[in-house]
């Protein structure tokens, strides 16, 4: 059984490194992009890839917060069991770090410490002008351009396309996962890059992978499941 071999791999690992894409959140309500209902295949007046673009956001910005608000910022998205169980074996002392490609937070709420945001965080808001903080719930009520005190523009703290990711949390991920001896990847087609790319890094023993869907690294893996991650890990024991 797939299930106990990867329970087997998880018993006798001690740094453990999981990477993470939408997958891991659609069981918790959030919608992912590339699926067959995914947003990249809905119709809007501009293609999701356009809208969510640096250029697109400094040129119709209201518009981008239409979009925003709307399809980024999911009420009352919890932690699923995944998201639960990877942080149980981080308190126990086996996950040494969570690299997401996800922005919605739900690893850090479900109570994992160490966890690299490639692409940032809808929790984390900040004034291009005087660079003020602000909280998720000051961008989702509001309407139209959320703006600062000082008159700045509130931009969330997401990496848009055309932006480049943060070299501090992609140095933290590629140092965890160069340390690691079992990688799980999770809930991702590994299309998106840079951030895929990062799987590179990894030298350790064992590569396991949960995903529904083909990947460019099943070559690579010791181990791959297609069913969901959620029953997956959720049913993993810690000890």
């Amino acid at each position: 059984m797939a299930w106990e071999a990867l329970q087997n791999l998880i018993d006798r690992s001690s740094r453990i490194v999981f990477f993470g894409g939408a997958g891991v959140s659609t069981e918790s309500g959030v919608p992912d992009f590339r699926s067959t209902d995914g947003l990249y295949h809905q119709q809007f007046r501009y293609p999701p890839e356009t809208i969510l673009s640096h250029s697109f956001f400094m040129a119709h910005t209201e518009e981008f917060y239409d979009f925003y608000r709307e399809k980024l910022l999911i009420e009352n998205a919890l932690p699923n069991p995944a998201h639960r169980k990877l942080a149980e074996l981080e308190r126990a002392g086996k996950m040494t770090g969570v690299v997401t490609q996800n922005i919605d937070g739900l690893h850090t709420l479900a109570g994992s410490e160490r966890v690299f945001e490639l692409h940032g965080s809808v929790h984390r808001n900040y004034c291009m002008r005087c660079g003020r903080f602000y909280p998720r719930a000051y961008i989702a009520e509001t309407v139209g351009v959320p703006r600062c005190s000082c008159g700045g523009i509130v931009k969330p703290d997401v990496v848009l396309y055309e932006e480049p990711l943060n070299d501090r949390v992609v140095a933290g991920a590629v140092d965890a996962i160069r340390r690691a001896d079992l990688m799980i990847i999770g809930g991702t087609s590994l299309a998106v890059y840079p951030a895929a790319g990062l799987i590179r890094c990894f030298g350790g023993q064992d590569l396991v992978l949960i995903n529904r869907d083909p990947t460019g690294a099943d070559d690579e893996a010791s181990l791959i499941i297609r069913e969901p991650i959620g029953q997956v890990l959720g049913s993993m024991r810690v000890e």
